[in-house]
């Protein structure tokens, strides 16, 4: 909801084909994505999962770049994969839910109330966990992501980098872990190591990136990294690290890409080496691209410091060598976004077009200001976020730690389900 209009106003300069109809995809994804985050029934949680899907790859293939339809159809065949198999575990956990109570339920604490053997377990949170993982993204299901952000317009490339990959790590916390806990704790191993191997990898592939928004892009999985590892440390400090990270990493990528466009729309070109030298031309659009930049390398007094730092200290303490690994994801992140920097906008002002560069309008300047506002008030001011969120992160952590409780007794207890 706070990025969705400053979405609507970056697109007003950006899209100029259909325009309505742009607009109006933007808010069936909106509908969809706030139904996802408050839907309570698995059935419906479903249903607005698979809603958010069909915008998303029309804004990709019809305001998208040069191949597009090629990223859409990506994007929905890695999507529709994992959730197609959640819909099933969705639909054995009812059936469970008739065989205790004699009829079928959906609810999010009935789900809760079931006893389930360890295999059964360990399927079921093998489907609802490939379904996030690939959301995510986790490495290895990372692909589609560099192809639907450097394709997406840039309204669209804000949404999936700022919601839509949150949706796999909420998933992760909302229903994965708390539903199949002894399953979680027994997948906790594989999913660390896969998470701390996208840490290293995605920002060693950003570092070598020549296209801007690539660049961007495997950050997201590197960033992502970070909170997939807070989640299945199991700790509290961590997970609440996990959960700000999540809205961290909305805000600073979300200003990334949304300068990314704005420099787009006047050089017509994404590629590091066609820039340099744009502080003397564009001094405002620099110094917000500066503050975008170190929130998301995780400057303290900034947002992305507070979430890494407790995701870092919660997870060290149940995975100090997974941990340790991914500190250098850290000391990569600054590499590659501080070199990125350098070399779009310090330097000799080479290329002829650079100096005819208009600043940033006052249109831009209502874009990307509240955005970057926000990074610096939840660097300086958690505690009114992260205190709102610790009941509920502590709520789905405790299944976690009551090892044992939620496995089979043959039948689930009618009075124990109501």
């Amino acid at each position: 909801t706070f990025l969705t209009p400053v979405v609507v106003l970056a697109a007003w300069g950006d899209v100029h084909t259909r325009v309505k109809e742009f607009f109006a995809l933007l808010l069936v994804l909106e509908t969809g994505m706030i139904g996802t985050f408050l839907a309570t029934d698995l059935f419906l949680f479903y249903v607005f999962w698979e809603v958010m899907l069909i915008p998303m790859a029309f804004l990709i293939g019809v305001w998208g770049g040069q191949r597009r339809v090629y990223a859409a159809v990506k994007f929905v065949l890695f999507t529709m994969a994992g959730s197609l198999l959640m819909l099933v575990a969705i639909l054995y956990c009812a059936f469970k839910v008739k065989v205790a109570t004699g009829a079928y339920g959906f609810g999010y604490d009935t789900f809760l109330a079931l006893r389930l053997s360890s295999h059964e377990q360990a399927y079921l949170f093998a489907a609802f966990a490939l379904a996030f993982a690939i959301k995510v993204p986790l490495f290895p299901l990372h692909t589609w992501l560099p192809d639907a952000h450097v394709e997406a317009p840039t309204g669209g490339s804000v949404i999936l980098a700022g919601v839509l990959l949150k949706m796999g790590t909420y998933g992760l916390l909302r229903f994965a872990i708390p539903l199949f806990p002894d399953a979680a704790r027994a997948a906790a191993p594989l999913l660390v190591a896969l998470a701390v191997i996208g840490i290293v990898y995605g920002a060693l592939v950003a570092t070598v990136q020549p296209d801007l928004k690539k660049l961007v892009a495997y950050s997201s999985v590197s960033h992502l990294g970070f909170v997939v590892l807070g989640l299945f440390a199991f700790d509290s400090t961590a997970a609440a690290g996990s959960v700000y990270q999540m809205l961290n990493h909305g805000l600073s990528t979300g200003a990334l890409f949304l300068l990314v466009g704005m420099v787009y729309e006047r050089r017509h070109t994404r590629l590091i080496a066609d820039f340099g030298g744009l502080w003397t031309v564009v001094p405002v659009y620099a110094v917000c691209l500066l503050i975008a930049m170190l929130a998301s390398g995780g400057l303290p007094g900034l947002n992305g410091f507070v979430g890494e730092f407790l995701i870092l200290l919660g997870s060290f303490r149940h995975w100090p060598w997974a941990t340790a690994i991914a500190t250098s994801g850290v000391v990569l992140g600054a590499l590659y976004l501080l070199w990125m920097y350098q070399r779009v906008i310090f330097g000799p002002l080479v290329h002829e077009e650079n100096k005819r560069l208009t600043d940033l309008s006052l249109r831009e300047l209502i874009v990307i200001v509240p955005v970057l506002a926000m990074c610096f008030v939840m660097g300086v001011f958690p505690m009114p976020f992260l205190s709102r969120m610790q009941p509920s992160i502590d709520r789905a952590l405790a299944r976690v730690h009551a090892p044992g409780e939620h496995t089979e007794a043959p039948r689930m207890a009618h009075e124990d389900h109501r």
